[in-house]
């Protein structure tokens, strides 16, 4: 696991490169094809931050494997903050990331709108939002 010194303004700017780039469940190919948490990943090994990639997940959640995976390889903080990774549920179970940007939008790729996108952190989408890390190695937003 590599760790990086890359800031929060690099990590939303890498994010934004992803944008536009079909969505494609475990896809990990900027312009070609990507998921949710292929944006994660790839933003975390362009900038040389710390995340193992994990391969052969189903569509569906299962058993807490997402919030695992992230608690062993990001630090939790208490809210959401620009650069942040977040951790959103649609039911029960976690089963979506995105990336906070200045608190007023999240980047992700999302099979609804078929691609990643970026739109505004709504009130619903904070309802949705479970837990917030940041990449082990990043320079965080000032308190």
């Amino acid at each position: 696991m590599s760790t990086g010194s890359a800031g929060w303004w690099e990590i939303i700017t890498e994010a934004r490169r992803w944008l536009g780039t079909p969505f494609h469940h475990q896809g990990r190919c900027r312009g070609v094809g990507v998921d949710c948490a292929g944006v994660v990943i790839g933003v975390a090994r362009t900038l040389g931050l710390s995340g193992n990639d994990v391969a052969g997940y189903g569509r569906e959640p299962y058993r807490g494997l997402l919030m695992r995976e992230l608690d062993s390889q990001m630090q939790r903080i208490d809210a959401p903050e620009p650069g942040a990774v977040l951790l959103l549920r649609f039911a029960v179970e976690p089963q979506h990331l995105a990336i906070c940007t200045d608190q007023e939008t999240l980047i992700h790729a999302y099979q609804t709108a078929g691609a990643c996108v970026e739109h505004r952190y709504s009130d619903l989408w904070r309802a949705r939002t479970l837990q917030a890390y940041v990449y082990h190695g990043a320079r965080r937003w000032p308190s």
